[in-house]
């Protein structure tokens, strides 16, 4: 038998299958030139890229494009508002913004150094600062006090058998002074009723300590109050008595120099002493009426 015929029983050389079997058919051609692969048979060029770009209608990643007609985000704030509420929004917001830099106006000229400005509207800026907005500072500081002020006060007392007895002095500063030494939170009552009260009152009166303008006469209601409320706190009015009038002054001393300073001040005292006030009757029991 032929060893080259096809058949169960040919034997194959040693080199493997038949070299002359027929090789598969070609891939036919396809319709469109332009659908064929392109074969590289070089290196890639910039005219022949690697990968070609991809088909307009290929899909690309990303998030999906917006459908039309699809709602948009919910309005918040202001925009929220129609155009009238939006106009009385800026109005408010123009008015709060006018009456904020105007207060600050009249705080900074009241508590800066007297100028111009502030001396030809001086009445406008105390209606303004005076009794809600009343500081108690200034911008720059003026220079520290080198005196020590104690507030003393007595009384014409009308006892109980129809006679009238008159008080000694009783240091009011020094009443104020022994309820803060030692103590760690001393109240704005103990620092700053009397001392302010004083001042208020030295502002509002002249050299005869007589008082100018209705401020003047507050400022000695106030300070009345404030003695006749202290008097009976020390018991100075005794069992059934009536406070009739009550009159003030001040001890002023200089502060000593220190030991290294080779200034001479005087050590005698002065006082200031203020005509007796009568006190109304809602005020003579304490202060009660």
């Amino acid at each position: 038998m032929d060893a080259y015929d096809e058949g169960s029983d040919a034997r194959h050389g040693p080199s493997g299958p038949d070299p002359r079997r027929a090789l598969p058919d070609p891939a036919p051609a396809p319709d469109d030139p332009a659908d064929a692969p392109r074969r590289r048979t070089g290196p890639p060029t910039l005219d022949d890229p690697a990968d070609p770009p991809a088909a307009p209608d290929d899909p690309v990643d990303g998030p999906p494009a917006p459908v039309d007609g699809s709602p948009s985000e919910p309005r918040t704030g202001v925009a929220t508002l129609s155009l009238r509420h939006r106009i009385g929004a800026a109005v408010a917001l123009v008015s709060v913004a006018a009456g904020v830099c105007v207060h600050l106006g009249m705080t900074f000229l009241h508590v800066a150094p007297a100028n111009t400005v502030s001396k030809e509207h001086s009445r406008t800026i105390e209606d303004w600062i005076y009794p809600e907005f009343e500081q108690n500072w200034k911008l720059f500081a003026p220079n520290p006090l080198q005196q020590n002020i104690a507030v003393q006060a007595r009384a014409e007392i009308r006892t109980t058998d129809g006679g009238v007895r008159t008080t000694g002095w009783y240091d009011l500063s020094a009443q104020d002074g022994r309820a803060i030494d030692g103590n760690p939170l001393p109240s704005h009552t103990q620092q700053n009723e009397l001392r302010r009260a004083w001042d208020f009152l030295i502002a509002t009166h002249d050299d005869d300590n007589r008082p100018v303008g209705l401020r003047g006469t507050l400022s000695e209601a106030y300070l009345r109050r404030i003695t006749v409320l202290r008097l009976d706190r020390a018991d100075a009015v005794g069992p059934g008595g009536v406070v009739d009038r009550v009159q003030l002054r001040s001890r002023t001393t200089q502060v000593p120099p220190p030991e290294w300073s080779e200034e001479q001040v005087s050590t005698t005292p002065e006082y200031r002493t203020l005509p007796w006030w009568p006190v109304p009757e809602d005020e003579a029991r304490g202060g009660l009426g």
